[in-house]
């Protein structure tokens, strides 16, 4: 018997499903939105959808709090970024869950696909339902053992700058993420916003 491939070749051929080796490059799904809109909810499917890696700016920051004892500001986005390209490199689809308020880190994440030379989908994540939004603020259990969730006060006063690039809205007041999921799939525009 004859083997041209090496082992590395011969396990990534064994283990790649065949929708992942059809796919010619990963996708960087960035989240964005106000807490309790439903990111993580959205962020967990799409990740089982594309077989992507989830990553949560939650998860991280608490982590650097509890383990290092800091005071977050950027850092989780920071090392977040890193780790979504990491992924990216090795051909894996990232979801990117944070609330992502601001136009530099909207930036600093279409650029971390940038310089992966992958595509990337923005998909803004609102409930356009006030009532539904503050109940689920103030009814959510953290699954973060640690993190202490924002109040209503806080998810209404929280700085979230307008939009200004091409982006997928999804509201989670009327659509299942199922619906968005088979959104992205049917739409090839929707998955690159440049």
């Amino acid at each position: 018997m004859r083997i041209d491939a090496g082992p590395q070749a011969i396990l990534e051929k064994s283990f790649v499903p065949p929708s992942r080796r059809a796919m010619a490059q990963p996708v960087l799904f960035i989240l964005s939105g106000l807490p309790g809109t439903g990111k993580t909810t959205l962020a967990r499917a799409l990740a089982a959808a594309w077989g992507a890696t989830h990553l949560r700016i939650d998860t991280i920051e608490q982590a650097l709090r509890d383990l290092c004892n800091l005071v977050v500001e950027g850092e989780g986005y920071r090392l977040a970024y890193r780790l979504a390209a990491d992924n990216l490199r090795l051909g894996q689809c990232v979801v990117a869950d944070s609330c992502n308020p601001i136009a530099l880190t909207r930036r600093e994440w279409e650029q971390v696909a940038i310089d992966c030379k992958t595509r990337f989908v923005n998909i803004e994540v609102v409930c356009s339902d006030p009532a539904e939004h503050r109940r689920r603020i103030e009814s959510r259990r953290s699954d973060i053992a640690t993190l202490k969730l924002p109040s209503w006060q806080d998810v209404i006063a929280r700085e979230y700058e307008p939009w200004s690039v091409a982006r997928v809205t999804f509201d989670t007041a009327n659509q299942t993420s199922s619906e968005l999921i088979d959104r992205l799939r049917l739409d090839g525009s929707g998955l690159t916003h440049r």
